[in-house]
């Protein structure tokens, strides 16, 4: 077949299996063919082998099939993902149900679907965004407050369309957005995609929440009187967002308020307000008022506090560090008025227990994308790790080889795994925190890093004492090591007594200890032998408590309802001469 049709493939096979196939195909000298033969020691292959002996000889595996005559050719070509005798797959566009697309995402392995990025990320060019005044924030939020009522009485299925018309093209202009990513916030490829997937996400999930749980909804009563609970918009909501995800958590923020009714003043941070313009412009375009949402840029101290300040805010939406959040707690609280609520998301020492059941190479593998990915710059990385005592040797060796394959360089390169920092800052900030490192802990090991671009800090790894040396929040691919022995319990005390509630992470192969520390933990997103990023929106809502944050999560059920108002309204039916209703259910 492959030397009729000259199909551009390569057959393929382990070695030690196939050979009787292998030797008709290699008749024809024509058609390219591979053997795959593990090399390693032998407690490092005998799982892998097993596994395949396992997948080959189960009755349903083709290798199995294909030397049993009694099977049909048509039963042995049929598609594994639409088998006959039970319901197809879901694909991946399917995955949220029927009632929400799934974003779309791009294959960047494939030159085809990786070239309009790389086009992007060449031509993208941006001017400086104009930063706003004190009297520019005065007038917008007059401007805001007058245009709230409008954009609240807009019909709830109106507000939801827009989103979802947001969402659309945004997932349009995905190379545009990639290509601002790159530039602007400094991000790879592979995590502009999953950011400009996540906006896109936010915006068809709070349209769909919004319609299912913001809608007027009845409630029982006596006869002769109608009760309902109505939701509607606060008023003017102040949106702060963060540079490290300045598309996907801006958009979040925004739209969420935008659906269940307010107004909005979108601050973005200082180092990325591009993207952040460049998506209130999409969300014009898509049919937000102009007196419905503003953006004004500016730096924190200024522009944020006077926003935060002002007369006419009526909620708060921040995300970035526990100490701000604290200063625009402290400042609402001082404010005159009615009482304003603070939406808060902020960072932590997330933590990952590692206990001696644990997959070294499973660990290893988290271990990086959650310490590493993004240079280390989101809220939920990981930044201390605790692991037994009896496997500690065997996977500190490996994340020490991890680090070494890590490749630190321009972000616009499909092969870099880590770019630099944000800004200069940063970058000082996180130098002088590994050189106090270097004095006081051990190094385990660093990844080189390239000298082509300016702010790169290579991924490292340090070992210390005991829990309670990590301090702060380093925001940055810093990873702290610490061993521990006896009763795992007492470390996840100690974890708890850290304060943050953020993430956390658990390595285990037994599920009752899993649970248990689940149970145990005081933090907001518990991640079970697997990674401990990429939240996705409606799957895994996230948001924590303690230092990290007020709740409720983002890209959750609950979320929408902080944004509102509530108001429950009563009508006496019998006095306008008895329950109609009541009197046509009677029989005659």
């Amino acid at each position: 077949m492959a030397k009729q049709h000259n199909a551009a493939f390569e057959m393929q096979r382990l070695h030690g299996m196939g050979e009787g196939v292998y030797r008709e195909v290699m008749k024809d000298t024509s058609i390219p063919v591979r053997v795959y033969a593990p090399v390693g020691e032998h407690r490092d292959l005998l799982a892998y082998l097993v596994r395949r002996l396992l997948e080959n000889g189960a009755n349903s595996s083709f290798v199995h099939q294909l030397t049993d005559e009694a099977v049909d050719v048509g039963l042995l070509l049929a598609s594994p993902l639409q088998p006959a005798d039970a319901p197809s797959l879901a694909l991946p566009q399917a995955l949220h149900g029927p009632g929400r697309a799934n974003s779309r995402g791009v294959d960047l392995a494939c030159l085809a679907e990786r070239a309009p990025l790389e086009q992007a990320v060449q031509s993208t060019r941006f001017d400086p965004v104009p930063l706003a005044t004190p009297n520019n924030v005065a007038d917008a939020m007059a401007r805001l407050h007058t245009g709230f009522a409008a954009w609240n009485h807009t019909p709830l299925t109106e507000r939801a369309a827009v989103l979802r018309r947001a969402a659309d093209a945004l997932e349009l202009r995905l190379p545009e957005f990639c290509g601002l990513l790159v530039k602007e916030a400094h991000k790879t490829l592979g995590d502009c995609v999953a950011e400009v997937r996540e906006a896109v996400d936010f915006c068809r999930y709070y349209a769909d929440q919004a319609e299912l749980r913001l809608a007027p909804q009845a409630l029982p009563g006596p006869t002769g009187e109608s009760n309902e609970l109505r939701l509607h918009g606060r008023g003017v909501f102040v949106c702060i967002s963060p540079w490290n995800f300045p598309l996907a958590i801006f958009a979040g923020q925004v739209v969420a308020a935008l659906v269940a009714g307010n107004s909005v003043a979108a601050k973005p941070a200082e180092q990325t307000p591009a993207v952040a313009e460049r998506m209130v412009a999409l969300l014009h375009e898509a049919g937000v008022p102009a007196d419905a949402l503003a953006l004004l840029h500016g730096p924190g101290e200024t522009i944020g506090a006077a926003l935060v300040a002002h007369t006419h805010t009526a909620g708060v939406c921040f995300t970035g560090s526990t100490a701000v959040a604290k200063i625009i707690n402290r400042t609402l609280a001082a404010k005159d008025g009615p009482i304003v609520p603070l939406i808060a998301e902020t960072g932590g020492i997330n933590a990952m227990v590692v206990d001696s059941s644990a997959l070294p190479e499973q660990v290893t593998d988290a271990v990086v994308q959650s310490a590493f990915r993004s240079a280390g710059q989101r809220c939920s990385a990981l930044r201390l790790l605790c692991v037994h005592e009896g496997i500690a040797d065997g996977v500190i060796e490996m994340i020490r080889g991890a680090l070494s394959e890590l490749r630190v360089d321009d972000p616009a390169l499909l092969a870099t795994d880590v770019g630099p920092v944000i800004d200069d800052e940063a970058f000082e900030g996180i130098t002088r925190h590994i050189a106090r490192l270097r004095q006081e802990a051990a190094l385990i090991g660093s990844a080189p890093a390239s000298t082509a671009v300016p702010r790169l800090v290579a991924p490292i790894a340090f070992e210390l004492p005991r829990i309670s040396d990590v301090k702060q929040e380093i925001f940055g691919p810093v990873l702290h090591v610490v061993r521990w022995g006896g009763d795992v319990n007492e470390v996840m005390n100690q974890i708890n007594a850290l304060g943050y509630g953020l993430t956390l992470g658990i390595q285990t192969r037994i599920d009752s200890r899993a649970l248990r520390l689940a149970q145990a933990a005081r933090i907001g997103n518990v991640y079970v032998n697997r990674n401990m990023i990429g939240a996705v929106v409606g799957v895994q809502p996230f948001g924590g408590e303690g230092l990290s944050g007020t709740g409720p999560k983002a890209g959750g059920p609950h979320y929408l309802y902080r944004f509102c108002a509530e108001q429950t309204l009563t009508i006496n039916t019998a006095a306008a001469g008895g329950n109609a209703a009541l009197l046509a259910g009677l029989p005659a």
